[in-house]
Formats: C-alpha cells, sequence, structure tokens
C-alpha cells in the first residue's frame, strides 16, 4: 500500500488505527505509575530549588579553592603521587589478570556449546550473577576487615568481582561462535579438546582480548575509588588531602587521574585495533 492509501483507510475507519481501550488504560496507569513514582523520589529525597542553589554555591567554593592548582616543587613530594599512580595502576593489573585467570575455565561451564548438562550449566550461571551481586567497594570493605588495610585488599576485591563479569561475558563470547570450524576439526578426527582449541578459541580470542583491556580501564577508575576506602593507591592519597582541605593538591591529583585513565584508553584502543586488525588478517 502506497502512503496515500494509508492516509485514505485511517480516515475512513480512524478507530481501526487507535489503541483499543484496555491498552489506554494500561498506557495511562504506568504512565501515572512512573510520574507518581518519580515526584515521591524527589520528595523523599527532599529535592528543593533551594537546595540545590545553595549546593551549587558551595559547589563553586570548592573549586574555587582547587585553583590554582599545586605544583610539586620537590621530588620528594612528586615521587609519593607517582608511588599511589603506579599503586593504582598495579592493583587494577592484578585484579584484572587475576580475575581473568579464574574465569576463565569457568565461562566452559556455563557456555551453551561445551556444557551440554542443563542443570550444571544453569548453577554455573547463577554462581556468576552472586559473584557480580557484589559491588566491588563492598568487597573491598569486607578484604580491608579481613587482610588490613593496603592493596591486597583491592586487589582481592576486583579480582572476586572480575570473576563473575569475566566468566559470564567470556560464556557469551564462547556461545556466539560459528559451528563451522568446530565441524572441520571434528571432521578431520580432532578430539573434543582440539575442537574447542583449534576451532572455537580462535574465534574468541579477539573478543576475550578486547574484553580484558576495557575491563582494565575500567578497574583503574575502580581502584581509585578503593584506595580512598583504604586499599592503597592514589585515592587514598586524594582522601588524605581532601580531608585535609588541601585542595590545590586535590586538584592536581585529580588531573593527574584523568591524565592517567585518558592515557590508558588511548594505549588500549591502538592495542585493540592492532590486534583485532591481525586476528582479520589471519582469518
Amino acid at each position: 500500500m502506497t502512503s496515500e492509501q494509508i492516509q485514505a483507510a485511517m480516515a475512513r475507519v480512524p478507530r481501526a488505527f487507535r489503541d483499543t481501550p484496555a491498552t489506554r488504560a494500561r498506557k495511562i496507569a504506568l504512565y501515572s505509575f512512573l510520574i507518581g513514582l518519580f515526584c515521591y523520589c524527589l520528595w523523599a529525597f527532599d529535592f528543593s530549588p533551594q537546595r540545590i542553589w545553595v549546593g551549587l554555591g558551595r559547589l563553586g567554593n570548592v573549586l574555587g579553592f582547587m585553583f590554582p592548582p599545586h605544583i610539586w616543587t620537590t621530588w620528594d613530594e612528586f615521587s609519593e603521587i607517582l608511588n599511589g599512580l603506579g599503586e593504582t595502576l598495579a592493583i587494577a593489573f592484578l585484579g584484572t589478570v587475576l580475575g581473568a585467570i579464574f574465569a576463565f575455565p569457568l565461562s566452559f561451564l556455563g557456555a551453551k556449546n561445551i556444557n551440554r548438562l542443563t542443570f550444571w550449566r544453569q548453577t554455573t550461571r547463577r554462581g556468576y550473577d552472586i559473584i557480580r551481586a557484589f559491588e566491588t567497594l563492598i568487597l573491598a570493605l569486607i578484604f580491608i576487615r579481613a587482610f588490613g588495610l593496603g592493596p591486597l585488599a583491592g586487589i582481592l576485591a576486583i579480582t572476586v568481582s572480575e570473576i563473575g563479569t569475566f566468566a559470564k561475558l567470556f560464556s557469551e563470547a564462547i556461545e556466539n561462535t560459528s559451528e563451522r570450524p568446530v565441524d572441520g576439526v571434528k571432521a578431520s578426527g580432532g578430539s573434543r579438546l582440539q575442537q574447542i582449541r583449534f576451532g572455537i578459541m580462535p574465534q574468541v580470542n579477539p573478543v576475550i582480548f578486547s574484553i580484558l583491556l576495557y575491563n582494565f580501564e575500567s578497574n583503574v577508575r575502580s581502584g581509585t575509588i578503593l584506595g580512598i576506602v583504604g586499599a592503597g593507591g592514589i585515592g587514598f592519597l586524594l582522601s588524605d588531602r581532601i580531608s585535609a582541605y588541601r585542595w590545590g593538591e586535590a586538584w592536581s591529583i585529580i588531573f593527574l587521574i584523568i591524565a592517567m585513565v585518558y592515557l590508558i584508553d588511548w594505549i588500549s584502543g591502538l592495542i585493540r585495533t592492532h590486534s583485532i586488525g591481525q586476528s582479520e588478517l589471519a582469518k
């Protein structure tokens, strides 16, 4: 049908193109509920234009204290900041690597094309969900109580959190592979392990590598937050400067964190582009 015919049909029987009364009633109920929930949240959280205005004024004062940024004049002071940045990178790197090491074998148990036993596969997947239900910050607080202050708690928090995340993402990547390479290895007499090694892994390796790089970037940011609660790294130094009202140093540290994250993101992008390009050429 042409658009003119559709317009003519709508003009002849307009009710045929409208929602039924039941559908309209459901839409009105849904929109009313969402609007009511939104208004309730504003009321429950004591939202008011006056409060926002006062808060913006205080925020302006804080930002004013941060300028001009502090410039460290001695190596001893600046080396402490560099050590904190390096510690944050180490926390993120070790947490990411350890999480991937534990998650990699678990991901095969949750992949439908590898684990044909529905009960064990679903049980494994629910295990992923349980691990991912714990926020990294909560895990850090638990490990701080268990192992004390310092980078170890941050590393363990990121590791445990990433086990659930990596296992889920890796298993989904394995499930989305093509069966044709596997059938080719099978037809040539390859064992089940050889089918996985030569038929599945070449397809998922670039995806897994990209996931690792992206999560490493994210864990650098998470490592900064974990440092604020006592898990070491640059976040601890940032929290110390803010607590002491040394706003100039705090802004300089924030700028260095932003620069570090940007640099890691840029390098990771180059590595991802290179690795994916190489894998495409290999195909």
